[in-house]
């Protein structure tokens, strides 16, 4: 009997990972959709959607700004990364446990 139990749990274990992994790779890739909408924008519109940014961090040899947006969600901390160029143009995006 211990020889059925034990293997279907498993079964059952490796299935609900799988789903669990599944859902978070779909909401990671709407969040990257989301995101990717904003390349281009201006640095306005961001502000007005996000509001001021958390932090602005500047990187050795580049004129462009990095705003940092962080929320934290059933003790997960999201950090969403927009990189603004010197005309104020969105051109790039990061962003780490935003599900």
């Amino acid at each position: 009997m211990k020889l059925i139990i034990i293997p279907t749990l498993l079964l059952i274990h490796l299935a609900s990972c799988q789903t669990v992994s599944k859902k978070i790779d779909e909401k990671v890739s709407e969040e990257e959709m989301q995101l990717s909408t904003w390349l281009e924008k201006s640095e306005e519109e961001l502000k007005i959607e996000f509001g001021k940014p958390d932090q602005i961090n500047f990187k050795e040899n580049s004129r462009n700004r990095y705003y940092v947006y962080t929320k934290k969600k059933l003790k997960i901390k999201c950090e969403r990364v927009f990189e603004i160029n010197s005309v104020n143009k969105i051109v790039g995006f990061t962003s780490k446990n935003c599900f």
